[in-house]
């Protein structure tokens, strides 16, 4: 008996040791908390569930309910937390929640999501002109694009 009741305190032990959350680790989550990237990704991830939905027709509503249900953005957030950890110092971590905190910071996170889409789009007008541009000066400079090996 004393044996089992040792054994399941260790274990106890163990998992409460790799169950703990570093002060690093619980300022990561508040940033992430903050902007919101969790959410992002959950609505990332229903989106590409209802995408799924439309092309596979025959697959009942049940099975995507279930999927969607079991999405959970502490999961994407906790995945994420290495890479935070990598760059930002806790000092820094302080200083950035500080500042979305801060009315500007709320802004920031406000507005992002429009200026990343906005830019996306104006980058892509970009992109096509550039290679609209590359062919016509490689056509201009007697190189033609359709008899160049790919």
């Amino acid at each position: 008996m004393k044996k089992i009741f040792a054994l399941l305190i260790c274990l106890t032990i163990i998992n409460n040791a790799f169950s703990q959350t570093t002060p690093k680790e619980k300022k990561i989550k508040e940033m992430l908390e903050l902007v919101g990237s969790g959410k992002l990704g959950v609505q990332v991830a229903q989106q590409m569930l209802n995408n799924f939905q439309e092309r596979f027709t025959t697959v009942p509503a049940e099975f995507w309910e279930k999927m969607k249900a079991s999405i959970n953005a502490d999961d994407l957030i906790n995945l994420t937390i290495p890479v935070y950890a990598k760059y930002y110092t806790e000092e820094d971590l302080d200083q950035i929640v500080a500042f979305y905190k801060t009315p500007a910071g709320r802004k920031v996170i406000a507005v992002t999501p429009q200026i990343v889409q906005e830019s996306m789009s104006l980058g892509r007008e970009w992109g096509q002109k550039l290679g609209e541009k590359i062919l016509s000066e490689m056509k201009a400079s007697g190189y033609d694009p359709e008899k160049i090996e790919k």
